[in-house]
């Protein structure tokens, strides 16, 4: 028996990247999958390649900052595979980059929407329906950016990715003792599209993975795995969790 057999996941920023990575898994593992993001012709391949694989899978294109979005992702789970067990709230953008000092008050909203309010309306449409089947696993990507490792430039993607660590923790003890576990996984450095927009250069890249204890950059497929854990029933007793996956950039100081 597969990992998620039987299960049912949401998975945003499924177009590209760990939300990618991470569908394909969830799908081998078992799961029917329901694939959201904004890009739709990804999306389509990406259901494609699922069913051909002999997988489950349907696609909602939309954007997390819309409520509706987030209900129709619910819908989908509901209306095509009877309910929902897991969801990883994955979805995110990096923001505008450079001084904070010159940060529009505008690009300051766009990343809290997209990062961590869009994150609270998915766990907000998602949590009734893992109620209704028992109870069931929420997972949001942060980062070690703002958690454990500051960079200059980033500081609305720092503190909108940090905020969903406390959000994580709000809803583990709200909902435990309703069997719904809630966990952020912490990822470090990965390459991943938005990794190469802000470490565009080979020289900006070396940097990056020098600063982790494993010097590299991780691959969008070691961070499905550790969504994989986090959304199935070997993590039975974790709950209100920032789990790194981090490649030892949060403890790495040579």
């Amino acid at each position: 028996m597969h990992a998620l057999t039987g299960k049912v996941a949401i998975i945003t920023g499924a177009s590209s990247g760990i939300g990618r990575a991470t569908a394909l898994l969830f799908a081998r593992e078992g799961a029917a999958v329901v694939v959201g993001a904004r890009r739709e012709a990804e999306l389509d391949e990406l259901v494609a390649e699922i069913r051909r694989a002999g997988g489950a899978a349907v696609r909602v294109a939309g954007d997390v900052r819309d409520e509706a979005f987030a209900q129709a992702l619910v819908e989908q789970a509901t209306e095509h595979f009877g309910g929902l067990d897991v969801a990883f709230n994955n979805a995110g953008t990096l923001g505008t980059m450079g001084s904070t000092l010159s940060l529009s008050s505008a690009s300051w909203q766009d990343a809290i929407a997209t990062n961590l309010t869009g994150a609270f309306l998915g766990a907000k449409h998602q949590i009734p329906a893992l109620l209704k089947r028992g109870g069931g696993s929420v997972i949001f990507t942060s980062t070690v950016v703002g958690h454990t490792t500051a960079f200059s430039g980033v500081a609305a993607y720092a503190a909108s990715k940090s905020g969903l660590i406390g959000l994580t923790q709000a809803l583990a003890v709200e909902f435990g003792p309703q069997a719904v576990r809630v966990n952020a996984l912490v990822p470090g450095g990965t390459d991943t599209p938005m990794a190469r927009e802000m470490n565009g250069t080979p020289e900006s890249r070396a940097h990056v993975e020098g600063l982790h204890a494993l010097q590299r950059l991780a691959r969008p497929e070691e961070l499905a795995q550790s969504a994989l854990y986090l959304a199935s029933d070997a993590s039975s007793f974790t709950t209100g969790t920032a789990m790194r996956v981090d490649g030892g950039i949060s403890i790495h100081r040579n």
